[in-house]
C-alpha cells in the first residue's frame, strides 16, 4: 500500500484487530510450549543425566582401550582390564549407555513438542530409563567379568539384553500413546524419522537376538546376522533419530521452514528402503552367496539418493543463514553433524566396493567408519539438540560461551584426528597385508604410530566430554545464566544478532 494514501477508519480497525489476534495466538502458543516443556522436564533430564554419566565412563574405557593398542602391558595384570574385555565394554557403553539414552531423551522432547500435547504417563519413561540404566550396568559388568557373547554391539549377556528390551518396551509404549493423542492431523518429517526409529529398533534387536541366541543360525550365517544388525542399528536407529533431530533444529533456530517437504519425503522413504539392506558388504570375499554381498553393496551405493536429498534440503534451508553459525551453539553442532552424515555415507559407499574392501577389510577402516557415524554425525547432532533443549527445561541459559566453544572445537578436532588416524592406519595396514613380501607381523609394524595419534585424539575428546558434563551439571543444579536471550558464541555481537532475528 502506498504510504501517501490516508488509511480509512474501518481498514485501521481491521488491521488492529488482526494484529491483536496474531499477538493472542502467539501468546497462546508460547504458553502451550512452556507447559509441554514443563511436562517433559523430569524424564528428559533423567535420560540426559544418565547418558552423560555413561559418556564419562565410556570416555575412560576408551582411553584405556586406545593406549593398550600401543602399550599392551598397561594394566595387563588385571583380567577384567584386558583389551578383549575393555574394548567391547567401551563400545557397548557408548552405544547403549550414551548414544541410545541421549537419543531417547531428545526424541521424548521432540515428540511432545510436535504432537503439541503435554506428556502423558511420565512414569512409563522414568521406569523405562531406570530399567535401561540397570540393563547397561548389568551388561557392562558381565562383559568385564568375561561373559561377553562375542557379537559386535551385542556383547551384553542375555540377562542384560532382557532388561534392555523391557526398558525399550516401556519407552515405545509411551511414544505410541503420545502419537495417538497428538493434536492436529499434520505429521512433521521429524516425526516420520522418530516413529521409524521406534518401530525399527524392536525388529532389528529382536531379530538379531532370536537368530543368534534363541534359535541360533548355524556357521557363518551368524556373522551375516551380526553385521546386518550392526549396520542397521547405526542407520535405522541412530541415523533416524539423528536425521529427525537435524530436520527440527536447523529450521527452528534460523526461523524458516524446511526448503522442500517433497525432498524430505523422498529422502525418508529411500532411506528406509535402501538402508535396511546394508551390512553384508562388510563380508566381501567371505564364504557367502555372491547375491547376498552384491545386493548389500548395491543398496549401500543407492543410499546416495537419500544422502543427496537430505544434504540438498539442509543446504537450501540454510542458504542465506550460514552466518548464524558464528553465534548459535545448536546450529554449529547440528550443521557439523549433518555434513558429517554426508561424509560418513560416502566413506561407507567407498569401503563397500569390492576393489577397496579387499584392501581395507580386517583393518582400522571399519572402526573409523563406526566413529564417523556414531560420533561425528549422531553425537554432534545430539550435542546441538541438548544445547537447545536443556535451557527450555531448566529455565536458564548456558553459563559460559567459552566452554561451549571449547566443547565444540575439542570435539571437532578430536573426532577429525581420530578418523584420519584410523583411515591412515587402515591404508597402511591394508597395503602391508596385501604385500606378499611381508609377513603378518611385519605388516602390523606400521600401525602403532597411528594408534598414538588416535590416543592424542582421545585426549581432546576427553577434554570435550568433561567440559560438557561440567557445564550440564551447572544447568542441572540451577547455576545457569538468568537471561531472556540464548547464550551466543560471540556475546559481543548479541545486539546485532537479536536485531536480525
Amino acid at each position: 500500500m502506498n504510504s501517501d494514501v490516508p488509511m480509512k477508519a474501518p481498514e485501521t480497525a481491521a488491521i488492529a484487530t488482526s494484529a491483536e489476534s496474531d499477538v493472542t495466538i502467539h501468546d497462546v502458543e508460547k504458553v502451550e510450549r512452556a507447559l509441554i516443556d514443563a511436562s517433559t522436564r523430569l524424564p528428559v533430564l533423567f535420560f540426559y543425566a544418565s547418558a552423560i554419566a555413561w559418556l564419562l565412563l565410556g570416555t575412560l574405557l576408551a582411553g584405556v582401550t586406545s593406549w593398550k593398542l600401543h602399550a599392551p602391558d598397561l594394566l595387563a595384570n588385571y583380567s577384567f582390564l584386558t583389551w578383549g574385555r575393555v574394548r567391547p565394554a567401551h563400545m557397548n557403553v557408548m552405544v547403549w549407555g550414551w548414544a541410545s539414552m541421549a537419543g531417547i531423551g531428545t526424541a521424548i522432547w521432540l515428540m511432545a513438542r510436535l504432537c503439541r500435547t503435554t506428556l502423558r504417563h511420565p512414569l512409563l519413561l522414568i521406569g523405562g530409563g531406570a530399567f535401561w540404566n540397570l540393563g547397561v550396568m548389568l551388561g557392562v559388568g558381565g562383559i568385564l567379568a568375561g561373559g561377553s557373547t562375542g557379537y559386535q554391539w551385542l556383547e551384553f549377556p542375555s540377562y542384560a539384553s532382557i532388561v534392555l528390551f523391557v526398558a525399550y518396551t516401556l519407552v515405545v509404549s509411551w511414544a505410541v500413546i503420545m502419537f495417538r493423542f497428538r493434536r492436529g492431523d499434520h505429521i512433521y518429517i521429524t516425526q516420520w524419522y522418530l516413529l521409524g526409529a521406534f518401530l525399527w529398533f524392536p525388529w532389528i534387536y529382536g531379530a538379531a537376538q532370536i537368530m543368534l541366541f534363541v534359535v541360533p543360525v548355524q556357521g557363518v550365517m551368524q556373522a551375516a546376522v551380526n553385521w546386518w544388525f550392526a549396520n542397521n542399528l547405526l542407520f535405522l536407529w541412530f541415523g533416524s533419530i539423528g536425521l529427525g533431530t537435524a530436520y527440527y533444529m536447523i529450521p527452528k533456530v534460523i526461523g524458516r521452514p524446511v526448503y522442500s517437504y517433497h525432498l524430505a519425503a523422498i529422502g525418508f522413504w529411500t532411506y528406509a528402503l535402501f538402508a535396511s539392506w546394508t551390512g553384508m558388504q562388510r563380508l566381501v570375499d567371505g564364504p557367502f552367496p555372491a547375491w547376498m554381498i552384491t545386493a548389500s553393496i548395491a543398496a549401500t551405493i543407492l543410499t546416495i539418493i537419500p544422502v543427496a536429498t537430505v544434504g540438498l534440503n539442509h543446504h537450501m534451508t540454510m542458504r542465506g543463514y550460514f552466518g548464524l553459525l558464528r553465534y548459535s551453539p545448536t546450529l554449529r553442532f547440528t550443521v557439523f553433524g549433518a555434513i558429517s552424515y554426508t561424509v560418513f555415507s560416502m566413506i561407507g559407499v567407498l569401503i563397500s566396493l569390492r576393489s577397496v574392501a579387499r584392501y581395507v577389510n580386517f583393518t582400522q577402516a571399519s572402526i573409523a567408519y563406526s566413529h564417523m557415524g556414531l560420533y561425528a554425525f549422531f553425537t554432534m547432532v545430539i550435542f546441538g539438540s541438548m544445547y537447545y533443549i536443556v535451557p527450555r527445561l531448566v529455565g536458564r541459559e548456558w553459563r559460559y560461551a567459552s566452554l561451549i566453544k571449547l566443547h565444540f572445537w575439542s570435539s571437532t578436532y578430536g573426532v577429525g584426528l581420530m578418523v584420519l588416524m584410523l583411515l591412515a592406519a587402515a591404508i597402511a595396514q591394508g597395503s602391508a597385508l596385501n604385500d606378499p613380501a611381508l609377513t603378518f607381523t611385519e605388516g602390523l609394524a606400521y600401525v602403532p604410530m597411528y594408534m598414538r595419534g588416535r590416543s592424542l585424539s582421545g585426549v581432546l575428546l576427553t577434554v570435550s566430554h568433561c567440559v560438557f558434563a561440567f557445564h550440564f551439571g551447572l544447568m542441572l543444579f540451577g547455576l545457569g545464566r538468568t537471561a531472556s536471550v540464548p547464550t551466543f558464541l560471540n556475546p559481543q555481537e548479541e545486539e546485532a544478532l537479536e536485531a536480525r532475528l
